[in-house]
């Protein structure tokens, strides 16, 4: 019998996730340092989790999911897998703090998406969530870009990034539920791999030939954003709440707004400050809806 108490589990829950808030807001930063194309990039973070996750999985022997469920989590691979191929080459196009603000909007699209394919009742915080965030979105690319629909190249990206990993999220979230982590992890991996593979091969995109500083932030893409931020993500997941985990990932932006001073000597300006503070406000208040929701489904 263990000898760790339930408030020992708990504090361990709350390490787990401030290091995958800190692993994972440096995403953009291995990205950046990697200088390589979004494609590529995207497909070595999958490709590098892979090679932990496949014989990790084979190994555990864990039980085998439904076919519906695979078919699920493969669809949901396919989605994540543009979402990275976007987000990682609009980071390359504008700052990694501006791209990982845009690209955590999410939440807005994941309600947009229940209310319209699932009929979900969204309440009067999620409305009003969404008109803050979008107020926020309109500071950081500009009210001339809204109103022109010519957005910067990378924060269009970012906002398409976003609304694929909406598409990830209602793809796989009853399939989340039923099927244990380090199953949904591989097989959702995997077909990532896949497509992303295929994307590079018609792209013509070089998969070698690249620097140890390249190959060197591409690993930690893998091996610290991909493996080791979900994986302790996911282990606080057992022991948190839900809505109270959502809430905490917003600070994945403001980890790599601090990380891009030092690093890539990147600065948000004032509009950029504001447009922050409004976007993270707005997606506390959808997340609010969301987690509730959950808990009473």
């Amino acid at each position: 019998m263990s000898n760790e108490r339930p408030i020992d589990k708990l504090w361990l829950a709350y390490g787990a996730l401030a290091i995958g808030v800190m692993c994972i807001g440096c995403s953009a930063i291995f990205v950046k340092i990697a200088g390589a194309p979004g494609p590529v990039s995207a497909f070595y973070r999958v490709l590098v989790a892979c090679f932990v996750l496949v014989p990790w999985r084979f190994h555990r022997r864990s039980l085998r999911p439904s076919k519906n469920d695979v078919i699920l989590i493969f669809a949901g691979g396919v989605f994540f897998a543009l979402d990275l191929a976007l987000w990682n080459t609009g980071i390359l196009l504008t700052s990694a703090a501006t791209a990982t603000l845009l690209a955590n909007t999410a939440p807005l699209w994941v309600g947009l998406g229940s209310l319209f394919l699932f009929r979900e009742y969204l309440s009067t915080h999620y409305w009003i969530g969404l008109a803050i965030a979008i107020t926020g979105m309109s500071f950081i690319v500009g009210m001339d870009a809204l109103r022109r629909l010519s957005l910067n190249t990378g924060d269009a990206l970012a906002i398409g990034a976003s609304i694929f990993y909406a598409a990830y999220l209602l793809t796989t979230q009853r399939a989340r539920a039923r099927v244990d982590t380090l199953t949904f992890m591989t097989l959702s991996v995997l077909s990532s791999m896949v497509l992303l593979l295929l994307m590079n091969l018609i792209l013509k995109t070089p998969l070698k030939g690249y620097s140890i500083k390249t190959w060197a932030a591409l690993a930690g893409l893998g091996l610290v954003s991909q493996l080791g931020g979900w994986l302790a993500i996911n282990y606080s997941l057992g022991y948190l709440r839900a809505a109270s985990v959502s809430v905490c990932l917003l600070g994945q932006p403001v980890v790599t707004a601090v990380l891009s001073i030092p690093i890539l000597g990147e600065y948000l300006n004032l509009n950029q400050m504001i447009g922050g503070t409004l976007v993270l406000s707005g997606i506390y208040l959808v997340n609010r809806q969301i987690g509730k929701r959950r808990q009473m489904a």
